[in-house]
């Protein structure tokens, strides 16, 4: 069942499911609005809709030209969504005034705001809130409400198992929860039911608050920011009367986009983009179909082995899965402050980021605009590791291996490929001298000393002493991971982290 899951919305670029929640939450929307389930015209929502998308898009464009850029359409669509569920519907001038001035803030945001190639400030919220201190409209999160509750839920749950980032919205929902419902539970039993309905929290949880751009690649990191938005979101409640008359400055007041736009701030105060030019220095293939790049940063880079990097690949006509993408650092972290690698797979119908990789000259520049992660080796170096790789999957392993190796840790790789030949850096494998379990249809012939073979998955973990006391850390497809996951309880091991590949 979760692999049938992994392998539909892995199918699905990210910009395109964000795109289809936003867009069947705003057709639900329409239909109940016709059904007479809220209060706003089906033309206010359609115009509001249209001037949203429309003001963004065209902002994003006008600075994309100013600053010598690429605009990425996709991405525009998704802010005037977001922007349409925020601000009050209206047929009035007026009104979709307001509304186009939240897009073009949010629009010029991407790129005025930005630092080392990423906005900093989610740009529907500081969207928002730039247009609330005007004292001209203030966002309303007409989201919130009954009939759009089920679309929301369902599109955020889509959003969140494919960009496995459930730990930010779990803490921001259920802190914020918590905080809201007390000072309700004054108005009777029905203050959960108030605090679902009533107020943003899912929304802003599922659809804003887990945007890639804006968070800090650390999982603690993040856990922080979920935990300032929260606070900052409940806060009026508290204050009640009091905020009005004391902390209240022109037209600034507490709203959840503000408490978005402090979340943002402090996401870049603990962990500022780690953006940096990077220059391509060599390339050649690693196995069938994979090819590896190396590059030189244009300063020191601060990395453990095991971490990603999102790579800015500029090129025209870029598919639905947009210039950026994520990809496992190979490259040790001790082998030069500045030197990075990665490698991919090459299917003959690649996206147009990996043509574009392909060719790159040496001496081409990309930029690198985020570097973290948390797929690392357990802190106790006491503590066994089991590494299990499938196919492209063993990147993260490469320069895991040789430092857990190199450590004195006790270390065991177990990699499955469809043949030996698909065995990628087999030579620098080797050179940690730990053992390696090789899981091919075929016995290879030629394996390095203390590599072994095994059938199958299941085989190769039953030939490992004391696997159950071991932590396990597996890479792969999602196929590959939900596999090798069954395979992995079945042995008896307890503490599994996993790295899925999905569409990549």
């Amino acid at each position: 069942m979760i692999a049938t899951i992994d392998r539909t919305l892995s199918r699905v670029p990210m910009y395109r499911l964000m795109s289809i929640a936003l867009g069947v939450i705003l057709v639900a929307a329409i239909i109940s609005s016709l059904a007479g389930a809220l209060f706003y015209s089906p033309l206010s929502l359609i115009l509001s809709a249209v001037v949203a998308v429309l003001s963004t898009a065209l902002t994003s464009r006008l600075f994309a030209l100013i600053f010598r850029s690429r605009v990425h359409g996709e991405s525009s669509i998704i802010t005037g969504l977001i922007i349409f569920f925020l601000m009050l519907p209206s047929v009035e001038v007026g009104g979709l005034l307001v509304i186009a001035l939240v897009g073009f803030f949010a629009g010029a945001s991407k790129y005025v705001l930005a630092w080392r190639g990423r906005h900093l400030f989610n740009p529907a919220a500081i969207g928002a809130f730039i247009v609330s201190l005007t004292g001209l409209g203030a966002a309303g999160w007409w989201v919130a409400t009954l009939p759009l509750l089920p679309f929301v839920v369902l599109g955020g749950a889509a959003i969140l198992w494919r960009t496995r980032t459930l730990i930010v919205p779990l803490v921001f929902i259920g802190t914020t929860y918590l905080l809201v419902i007390t000072p309700l539970l004054s108005f009777g039993a029905d203050a959960f039911a108030t605090a679902i309905v009533s107020y943003p929290i899912l929304f802003l949880g599922m659809f804003m608050l887990t945007e890639p751009l804006t968070l800090p690649p650390r999982r603690w990191q993040q856990v922080v920011v979920a935990l300032v938005v929260a606070v900052l979101f409940a806060l009026p409640l508290y204050l009640g009367s009091y905020l009005s008359t004391s902390l209240s400055f022109g037209n600034f007041y507490l709203s959840q986009e503000f408490a978005l736009v402090i979340g943002n701030l402090v996401a870049a105060a603990i962990a500022l983009p780690a953006g940096a030019r990077l220059r391509l220095i060599g390339s050649r293939e690693v196995g069938p179909g994979s090819l590896e790049f190396a590059f030189e940063s244009d300063r020191p880079l601060r990395r453990r082995a095991g971490q990603y990097a999102e790579l800015h690949v500029p090129h025209r006509r870029a598919d639905a899965r947009g210039e950026r993408r994520h990809l496992t650092v190979v490259s040790a972290p001790e082998s030069s402050g500045r030197d990075i690698t990665v490698a991919v797979r090459m299917p003959e119908r690649r996206s147009s980021f990996k043509s574009a990789l392909a060719e790159l000259k040496q001496g081409d520049d990309v930029r690198l605009t985020w570097l973290g992660g948390d797929f690392l080796l357990p802190k106790d170096e006491k503590t066994p590791v089991l590494l299990v790789a499938g196919g492209i999957g063993i990147t993260p392993f490469v320069g895991q291996f040789a430092e857990a190796a190199a450590g004195g840790r006790d270390v065991t790789l177990v990699y499955r490929a469809s043949s030996s030949d698909d065995l990628l850096y087999r030579d620098e494998l080797a050179a940690a001298r730990a053992p390696v379990v090789v899981v091919t249809r075929d016995e290879p012939t030629d394996l390095p000393f203390g590599w072994s073979w095994q059938p199958d998955l299941a085989a190769a973990f039953a030939s490992l002493a004391s696997v159950g006391s071991r932590t396990a850390l597996l890479s792969g497809t999602p196929t590959f991971v939900a596999r090798a996951t069954g395979a992995l309880r079945a042995a008896g091991v307890k503490r599994i982290h996993t790295d899925r590949f999905s569409g990549y």
